[in-house]
């Protein structure tokens, strides 16, 4: 679903991605990770053809990011890490907004069974303003799979909700991917390092470091230190 081959980034004197290639399965949940201006990002932002590379080529389902961006988009939800939504208005007004920011005729019922899927049907007609930020963090990914996308891909959606939200958004993900799903998550959760992704990819210095499952990251990084160190380690050297 998603090839990556030599791409390369440059933001004037920095450069996040130093020929990056990489390769993504259907239905595969892939942990991106890296420290903080790592290029996490910038890739996210390539693959859903809202930036172009310098040089190098992400194919999307077998679509070129830089020549077919609209066929692209048509086949990417993407969930931003800054919450996205008008405060003011209802969750439903909220999801009838992005379908028509997604030139998608979506029924009333179909939005509300979207929002049913991650747990909202009881706020349908309350304020994003009276939610909580697991909830709105759960409205994002509602509006990004109105359009019915192949592939999400999820900017650090859990960061800073409840565990009860964070644990609803795993389990929704591992339900998208059961169902064919493709999905590129970035986090720095430990727990969702270990148990959420199929396998995981490192960004450190412009490319990755390490791309393999949690298991063989913790065999190759872990020794006799406890989880918290190996995590470390494997994000840093």
């Amino acid at each position: 679903m998603i090839n990556i081959d030599k791409v390369t980034k440059t933001y004037g004197k920095k450069q996040p991605l130093k020929e990056v290639s990489l390769t993504i399965s259907k239905g595969e949940v892939f942990g991106l990770l890296g420290r903080n201006g790592a290029g996490k990002s910038t890739l996210l932002s390539i693959l859903a053809a809202i930036s172009k590379p310098d040089s190098g080529t992400a194919y999307i389902n077998g679509m070129d990011s830089r020549k077919q961006k609209r066929k692209v988009r048509e086949c990417i939800g993407y969930v931003p890490q800054e919450i996205a939504l008008w405060e003011q208005n209802t969750v439903k007004e909220n999801m009838i907004v992005f379908s028509k920011l997604a030139k998608i005729k979506a029924s009333e019922e179909s939005l509300k069974k979207l929002c049913s899927d991650v747990q909202l049907e009881d706020q349908w007609e309350e304020k994003v303003s009276r939610l909580s930020g697991g909830m709105k963090r759960k409205l994002n990914i509602a509006a990004a799979l109105i359009h019915q996308p192949d592939i999400l891909l999820m900017d650090e959606p859990t960061v800073g909700i409840d565990l009860q939200s964070k644990l609803e958004i795993n389990r929704l993900v591992r339900k998208l991917a059961d169902e064919g799903k493709t999905i590129v998550y970035t986090t720095h959760d430990l727990n969702e390092i270990m148990t959420l992704f199929n396998r995981i990819g490192v960004l450190k210095d412009g490319d990755f470091s390490f791309i393999g499952t949690a298991n063989e990251a913790e065999e190759e990084y872990g020794g006799n230190t406890s989880r918290d160190e190996w995590i470390y380690n494997l994000l840093n050297r």
